[in-house]
């Protein structure tokens, strides 16, 4: 399985570059990871949602150069379906058997997605109701894919 994330901005804290690079190194046992850095807008305090909508249109067309038609397209998004940690796995083991060999995963910038990169998405997936930074989203992102992977292979986590 190859596994993409597109993400909008870079990572600058050398503790969160860290944490990814041991999840990918963890996860090449299990699939080949791509994580793909598209660039952000700079929101100005007390953007307009006229202004908003106009930044995430932008962000929105920078991820769309890398949404593949033969991928299954995830989308981090608030209003997305939670799952536990084994039904985002058996999710995962699914697409799998059902012959989907390429998932792409998108996170957002720090004010969300556009909504053509919403319709795009073939699922939405929300971590929690609370807002986390897009940054520490990657992290998040990597562990549960490589916790995932734990437990389709019947092999030890923690709980």
């Amino acid at each position: 399985m190859k596994i993409t994330i597109v993400t909008v901005g870079k990572i600058k804290e050398k503790y969160l570059k860290d944490a990814i690079a041991e999840y990918g190194k963890r996860l090449s046992r299990y699939c080949k990871l791509e994580i793909v850095e598209t660039a952000d807008e700079k929101t100005p305090d007390g953007a307009s949602e006229l202004m908003e909508q106009q930044i995430r249109r932008k962000e929105g067309e920078r991820i769309e150069k890398y949404l593949r038609e033969d991928a299954y397209v995830i989308a981090l998004a608030i209003d997305g379906k939670m799952l536990s940690s084994e039904e985002f796995s058996e999710k995962i083991g699914s697409l799998g058997v059902s012959g989907v060999s390429h998932i792409i995963f998108i996170i957002g910038g720090s004010i969300g997605l556009d909504e053509q990169i919403l319709r795009r998405a073939d699922y939405r997936l929300s971590f929690s109701k609370m807002t986390f930074p897009h940054q520490l989203m990657r992290v998040i992102l990597l562990e549960q894919i490589y916790r995932a992977y734990r437990i389709l292979n019947h092999e030890p986590y923690h709980k």
